[in-house]
């Protein structure tokens, strides 16, 4: 689903997924190595679960198929959490990917019929849905929606949500990129 903060545009094996004031989002197929011309994060999608932070001027290696997330030089801080419920990040069962100044990388699992608990996103996050599924997300006042998602799948999040989440047909994994 693109939104207001999003745009399709492709070039020879590239197509833009997400553009907006925090990153440009890309995903890539049959790309040959080349200089990042911003520090991005690429997810590559035929290692589900891997991640790696190439620095601005860097060579990114050649990929099959992978998400580019290029980490534009926004200073978007992470919003107060005054709700009383804990940060989306860590949580458990989380594997934390990379961590520097600019993101952190989070692989997640959900486990069917165990909701995650109600948590609070204080950062934008880039998310790569790793399987094919529906998640149901509740918000704290009882109110759901069922999304589906699929391998590849990447959406832009906004911060400033509390919300639980629990997987309710097939699977969900997903790769999250959180700004700092």
């Amino acid at each position: 689903m693109l939104g207001p903060q999003t745009l399709a545009v492709s070039n020879a094996g590239k197509k833009q997924i997400v553009d907006n004031a925090r990153a440009t989002v890309w995903e890539t197929t049959g790309q040959p190595a080349e200089k990042a011309d911003h520090d991005r994060v690429a997810i590559d999608l035929a290692k589900p679960g891997n991640a790696a932070f190439i620095k601005r001027g860097d060579t990114q290696p050649s990929s099959l198929h992978s998400i580019v997330v290029d980490v534009k030089d926004a200073n978007i801080p992470p919003i107060p959490n005054k709700t009383p419920y804990p940060l989306a990040f860590p949580r458990e069962g989380v594997r934390k990917i990379l961590e520097n100044n600019r993101v952190i990388v989070w692989d997640y699992t959900w486990t069917r019929g165990k909701p995650t608990v109600m948590h609070f996103h204080d950062k934008q996050v880039v998310v790569v849905y790793m399987a094919d599924g529906k998640l149901k997300s509740t918000t704290p006042d009882g109110q759901s929606v069922v999304n589906t998602i699929s391998f590849g799948l990447t959406k832009f999040n906004e911060p400033d949500r509390s919300h639980s989440e629990e997987v309710v047909d097939g699977s969900a994994r997903a790769v999250m990129v959180e700004f700092k």
